[in-house]
């Protein structure tokens, strides 16, 4: 049975949020990942298409989750179903750090409005 130990886990940071992943192929899940989310206040995460179904659970906080355009207020304990193919943006208008928890597939990839494709290494 594997067990991902909290001090094993690996963390990456970018677009000033920190995410900081347990499940993935190097840890030895293969078929899907996981990681917890940590967004700072004030932080905006550029809006962003995803290729894989995530499952976005807030643990801790308060944002402002945008989905093909429409935004909604998600507080602790809210889950969203982000589609493959949906346009996905974060932000934490408040003054504490808001904590997620974040599923999906392996080979998650992600592409800015400016055509940059990213290939998050929390999810692969």
């Amino acid at each position: 049975m594997p067990v991902i130990r909290s001090a094993e886990a690996t963390t990456h940071e970018i677009h000033g949020a920190r995410f900081v992943s347990y499940a993935t192929p190097r840890t030895g899940s293969e078929e899907l990942c996981a990681w917890r989310g940590e967004i700072p206040a004030g932080t905006r995460a550029p809006a962003h298409t995803v290729t894989r179904e995530e499952i976005f659970h807030l643990l801790v906080g308060e944002l402002l989750v945008s989905l093909d355009g429409r935004t909604d207020r998600v507080r602790a304990g809210d889950t969203v179903i982000v589609d493959a193919g949906s346009l996905f943006a974060v932000e934490n208008p408040t003054d504490h750090t808001a904590l997620s928890w974040v599923t999906t597939s392996v080979g998650l990839t992600a592409e800015l409005s400016d055509g940059t494709r990213l290939t998050p290494p929390w999810a692969n």
